[in-house]
Order: C-alpha cells, then structure tokens, then sequence
C-alpha cells in the first residue's frame, strides 16, 4: 500500500487527484462539524433571503433563507454516501456474476454476457431513469439505479479478468490437485482482479455521483428538502437571473467532486499498470 500511494503521488495527476479527493472525503465526512448552519433551516425574512457570499454566509442564501454553504456540505456527503454505497454494490454483484459466467462457461455464459450487452447498449443515464421511474422516487430508486447500471460494466470485466487468470498455471495446478469451483474463485480467481476492479470502481463513482446528480436534478432521486447537490441546481435555476451563487455553488462541488475521483482513477490506473512500472 505505501509503494501503490508513492507511485500515485509521483505524477501530478495523482497528487491533484489525490488532493482534491481528500477535500471532497473531508468536506463530506465533516459535513456535521464543518457546516456553519442547519442545512434545512429556513429564514423567511425579507432579508434573509438570496444574500450574496458574505462571512456569515460563505456562499449565501437561497430563496428560503438556507445557508448554501451548509447544504453543499451536506449535499456532497449525501451524494458520496448513495454513490459509494450503489458502487460497491454494483461491483459485489456484476463481479461474482461475471467470474461465475466464465467459470462455468457455455450456454449460461452467452446468455449472461448477451444480456450485459443488452443493457450496456443503453446509455448510462437513460437506463438509471428508466429503473427509477419503476421503482419510484427517493434515496432508494437512486441507489438500486446507480447499482444497476453499474452490474454489467464490473461483470464484463470480472468476466475478461477470470478468462485471462484461470489460463494461469496457479490456478491450473489448484483444478489437478482437486480444489474445489467454490476455493479456485474466492481463494485464486477473485484476489487476482483487485486491481483492475479499484480501478474502474474509482471511476465508475464520478459517473455515479453524476448519475445520482442527474436523477436528483429531474425529480427522481433525493427529494426536497434534503440538500442535494443536483436538487438544489433545480431549485435555483429558477432563480439564476437574481441570485446566480444559488446555482454556481452546488455545481462547483459537483465538477470538483466527479474531477477528483476521474483524476485518481487515472492515477490509480498509472499505478498499476505493470507494462509502464521499473523492475
């Protein structure tokens, strides 16, 4: 691990990456202590409302008299949290479905594989709201949606990563001394796609932060008056012309959010490539 974090850091990429990734954990984590007010208090005085960056209010206030500031916080580790959680579930599932297809081969794996297609054709957004609307709005359709279209991108790569291990003579040598499907998975096929698998998950949580982002912007994922971050770009757009901070805030977070995880997965990336590393 200290040798994987000295290569990331070695390219600027890395050090951008892995600096503004921090930020983004951070702010997100820390969001509870760091926010300088309730994000869902609201001030309807006259002049309370649509204020400008000021130091009691670093980003200003929004047409209920919100703390901006507060609710971005709260908006970034919101959208970490279903992100994260949607990500890791995508990968449990598409990589134990895609080792299993290649492990068992023949007609099940067409099939499987056939189907991932499928559902690949279609692009990212378009099938997440598709799966939302079916199941309804809420922190629940989002994270089912953020999983489901992330399955068949990790079993397509479970499944090329298990065919390329299990031409390894280790994993040969385990099927002649009559180890069992379930031991050569967990024990020789699965450890050996880690990398790869860090890898695409690194980037995969951008487009799932967007994705939720998108879903929050069109009525269908986090509903008001919970702060996120694509949820309050559709409640400000309303009011750009007077209050334009209401909209440039929320999306600052959101591009400095997918930049982080984009630049570390390339760094990550970088890193453990073996054909550019030294002996």
């Amino acid at each position: 691990m200290r040798a994987l974090i000295g290569r990331i850091l070695a390219t600027p990429t890395g050090v951008i990456g892995a600096a503004l990734f921090a930020l983004v954990i951070g702010v997100g984590l820390g969001a509870p202590w760091l926010a300088p007010a309730d994000p869902l208090a609201v001030q309807m005085r006259m002049d309370a409302v649509f204020l400008g960056p000021s130091l009691a209010h670093p980003m200003g206030t929004d047409n209920l008299g919100r703390d901006i500031a507060s609710r971005v916080m709260h908006g970034i580790g919101l959208s970490l949290g279903v992100a994260a959680a949607a990500v890791m579930a995508g990968i449990c599932a598409g990589v134990l479905i895609g080792s299993l297809a290649a492990m068992i081969g023949g007609l099940l794996e067409r099939i499987v594989m056939r189907l991932m297609d499928a559902f690949l054709a279609f692009p990212l957004l378009v099938l997440a709201i598709a799966v939302s609307v079916a199941l309804g709005r809420g922190p629940a359709g989002v994270f089912v949606a953020v999983a489901f279209v992330n399955l068949p991108i990790f079993a397509r790569l479970a499944r090329g990563q298990t065919l390329k291990i299990m031409t390894m003579p280790y994993v040969t040598a385990a099927e002649v001394m009559g180890c069992s499907f379930a031991r050569r998975l967990f024990r020789h096929v699965l450890p050996n796609m880690v990398n790869p698998v860090v890898v695409q998950g690194s980037v995969s949580l951008s487009f799932a932060v967007l994705i939720e982002a998108g879903l929050s912007f069109l009525g269908l994922g986090i509903q008001a008056p919970q702060p996120a971050l694509g949820l309050m770009i559709a409640e400000a757009k309303a009011y750009i012309a007077i209050a334009p901070h209401m909209v440039f805030f929320p999306s600052i977070a959101l591009v400095v959010t997918v930049i982080a995880f984009n630049l570390l997965g390339d760094a990550l990336a970088e890193a453990t490539d073996t054909r550019k590393r030294g002996p």
